[in-house]
């Protein structure tokens, strides 16, 4: 049976923070990241297809052949709604019906899993992860650096840092 981790994030953008995630996670068939494209707590975030963009160009820095974007929420979205939870792990359990699914969280989620909608019924279907970052480097740290025209490059992978750098979106 396939083990697939599901990692969804704003990837607002994408950080070492993220990266030291995705390395404990390893021992998963595949890992798939799901950008979020309507935070369910209206956080602002980057246009989605640029985070998608930045989140294409952070796997490239990887030399891992199991990390894949997943546009699963670009598939559940309907005007003026969230996409849920719930909802993504669903659909992703038709896509993968014979695969064992674990939702990895951050340890800022873990703390506000209760929020989430259906929480108890997700915690029956599926397996849930608490998974700290190793390297403490927030989206919010690069995006604030990015404003005061910093250097970026011990806060993401090299590519991330070249393509922030040339879109010039913070």
């Amino acid at each position: 049976m396939e083990k697939i981790a599901v990692f969804g994030s704003a990837f607002n953008p994408p950080t070492l923070g993220h990266k030291s995630v995705i390395d404990s996670l390893e021992h998963f068939d595949r890992i798939l990241l799901v950008p979020s494209i309507s935070h369910a707590w209206g956080k602002e975030m980057l246009n989605y297809e640029i985070r998608c963009n930045l989140i294409d160009a952070f796997i490239g820095d990887f030399s891992s052949h199991k990390l894949e974007r997943s546009t699963v929420e670009q598939d559940l979205i309907q005007p003026g709604e969230s996409v849920t939870t719930y909802a993504v792990l669903t659909r992703l359990q038709e896509i993968f019906p014979h695969a064992d699914i674990t939702f990895v969280v951050g340890p800022d989620n873990l703390f506000n899993f209760g929020k989430f909608f259906k929480s108890q019924e997700i915690l029956q279907r599926w397996s849930v992860m608490a998974c700290p970052e190793k390297v403490k480097v927030r989206s919010t740290d690069i995006r604030q650096r990015l404003a005061e025209k910093g250097d970026i490059s011990t806060m993401t992978t090299p590519s991330v840092a070249q393509l922030l750098q040339k879109l010039s979106v913070y």
